[in-house]
């Protein structure tokens, strides 16, 4: 068959009857790729040092999630995300930490957690206080103002229901779910969730995405199933096998109830597939939210947003569904960004080990390119990659590549010690003209550190003006790496805040051109692997001193605001221009 024949049967779901039954249970997609050679390394410094500083900042209670030892299900591999957010409106990130739980009953200390940020370089449990305390299968995370009352709520994606905390504005949180019409009849695995307002009215929507059909009493445990196999070792079962399931779209009625719009919006006319990640973006610049949803082991979707209500699934015409070989990877992760500084927002998405991560070059229209050889990123298909992010570390100016790895099956490294559970972390640097170097040393000891990791987001902790990285550790503390730059050049970051656009200013599209350069990003409510990034866009600036930003806001309005200075944290009140400028003072000694 040919490319279009080819594209057409995956689409159909045509592929998986030419799989045979260990392939169908086997687990996640991988292709057995192995790594291009690595070219001579640049010698080029790089500016950006990365140092695990969460147990001096006060983070040291463990992640739980299934077993220590071994994974017997497919819940207790896939891990869950994590966010930064400003719960209390003082300007520095605080943490919120999710968690699973094991399957024989509750485990002491294993709770979500929300850390405040003590502006000091440590953080405090406030977690009883904030009345966030819960135990059970989280995965999910966004963050955003759905009620436009000034505070960041928070929505989990879980099994079997999801649950959505409404900001009090005092520091503490109410469960909402049953009083937003979002309990959901019998049990469903949410995985991947955003806020999204695909209708600009104002008003942030929720859509969330689902992984397979679970019920521990029905899915065999590892070794149960000789066809649940990893390199003929016995392993959990799935997602290839189990039952896959459609996404929803919830409508804000702007009540503080929500409508299941899954069908009306046709974002339910998909088959069911297996959904993890999920972000939301205007990639094709046209001033309406497009919904991207990273599929394990079938191809990815993409919703177009049409702006009368109804997505159309564009995936494989796109680019984005597949990879450049026409073949569907395990979708883990989605960063957003703009790798190429041409003011288009570019897309990263990871998969499993002995398969690269793909990088996608936005061409324009709303058509994409796998760039991913091209780029280098070809020299590393060695891990299980999770979550990931288009940013600059090292502000010269040139977004660098960022992911977190970690194995799903920890029985494998018994028999295959060159599959081990626990693996370090993967940085690319920006070399310009569209090609990357990874950064097996000379980043920091942070880097080489091995984890089973899973979510990552990507924000500036401390306030000195470069990009730090939370990471959830499965059964082990987070990792929070304080990212100390020196020397890599200057900085400009932008919050928005919305007023005929959701508050919150989800779905605004930033452009900051500074020298030669025009580097585009999007405020959103969720990315990586399941997690909640700064919603503060940082740009690096490299030697420029000023900047001028374009921003397009969710309504549709255009800003322009000229000659800012670097090195600064600027806010934007839609219709209001700059209403604050802060410059942040570097704390030595964190």
């Amino acid at each position: 068959m040919n490319r279009r024949e080819f594209l057409a049967a995956l689409a159909a779901g045509a592929m998986g009857a030419h799989m045979s039954p260990a392939q169908q249970m086997g687990g996640m997609a991988t292709r057995g790729i192995k790594p291009t050679p690595r070219g001579k390394p640049s010698g080029l410094p790089f500016h950006a040092k990365f140092t695990d500083v969460a147990a001096k900042a006060g983070l040291t209670a463990p992640v739980i999630y299934g077993p220590s030892e071994r994974m017997d299900y497919i819940i207790e591999s896939m891990g869950c995300g994590v966010a930064f957010l400003d719960y209390d409106n003082d300007g520095w990130l605080d943490i919120f930490l999710l968690s699973g739980t094991r399957r024989e009953g509750p485990v002491a200390g294993a709770t979500n957690r929300l850390y405040k940020n003590n502006r000091d370089g440590t953080f405090t449990d406030v977690t009883a206080k904030s009345g966030l305390v819960r135990q059970g299968w989280a995965f999910g995370v966004t963050v955003g103002d759905y009620n436009n009352d000034g505070f960041d709520d928070i929505f989990v994606s879980a099994w079997p229901q999801n649950y959505l905390y409404r900001n009090n504005g005092n520091g503490t949180f109410t469960d909402v779910t049953e009083a937003a019409d979002l309990i959901h009849s019998g049990n469903r695995w949410g995985t991947g969730c955003t806020w999204v307002d695909y209708d600009r009215d104002g008003r942030l929507d929720l859509f969330i995405s689902h992984y397979v059909v679970f019920d521990f009493d029905k899915i065999p445990i590892t070794g149960k199933d000789p066809a649940c196999n990893y390199k003929g070792v016995p392993v959990n079962c799935g997602p290839r096998g189990l039952t896959p399931e459609r996404p929803m779209l919830y409508h804000n009625n702007g009540d503080g109830t929500f409508t299941d719009v899954t069908a009306k919006s046709k974002v339910g006319a998909v088959q069911p597939t297996y959904g993890l990640t999920a972000v939301a973006a205007d990639l094709d610049g046209d001033g309406w939210q497009e919904i991207y949803l990273a599929c394990d082991s079938t191809p990815s979707l993409l919703f177009k947003n049409r702006g009368d209500g109804i997505f159309d699934e564009v995936g494989l015409e796109s680019g984005l569904a597949v990879n450049e070989d026409g073949r569907e990877q395990a979708g883990m992760g989605i960063a957003i960004g703009d790798f190429d500084t041409d003011g288009l927002l570019d897309v990263l998405k990871t998969h499993f080990a002995e398969d690269t991560a793909a990088l996608y070059r936005n061409t324009g229209h709303l058509e994409f390119e796998d760039v991913t050889l091209r780029a280098g990123l070809g020299v590393e298909p060695r891990y299980v990659s999770w979550g990931d992010g288009i940013i600059d570390l090292d502000n010269d100016g040139l977004p660098d590549i960022f992911w977190v790895t970690g194995s799903t099956f920890p029985e494998v490294e018994h028999v295959h010690p060159e599959f081990p559970h626990k693996t370090p972390r993967v940085l690319f640097r920006n070399l310009g003209g569209g090609k990357f170097e990874e950064m097996l040393d000379g980043a920091g000891p942070a880097i080489n550190e091995v984890h089973a990791s899973r979510g990552a987001a990507f924000g500036d902790f401390d306030n000195d003006g470069d990009i730090d990285i939370l990471i959830m550790n499965i059964n082990e503390p987070p990792s929070l790496l304080r990212n100390d730059s020196h020397g890599g050049g200057h900085w400009l970051k932008v919050k928005l805040e919305g007023t005929h656009s959701n508050r919150s200013a989800i779905g605004a599209v930033v452009t900051v051109l500074y020298g030669e350069r025009k580097q585009s990003q999007a405020v959103m409510a969720a990315s990586s692997y399941l997690s909640v990034s700064d919603r503060r866009l940082h740009f690096g600036l490299g030697g420029a001193v000023t900047a001028d930003v374009e921003i397009m806001w969710p309504s549709g309005a255009r800003e322009t605001l000229k000659g800012l200075h670097a090195d600064r944290l600027i806010t934007v009140k839609e219709s209001a221009g700059v209403v604050s400028t802060d410059r942040f003072v570097e704390r030595a000694g964190q």
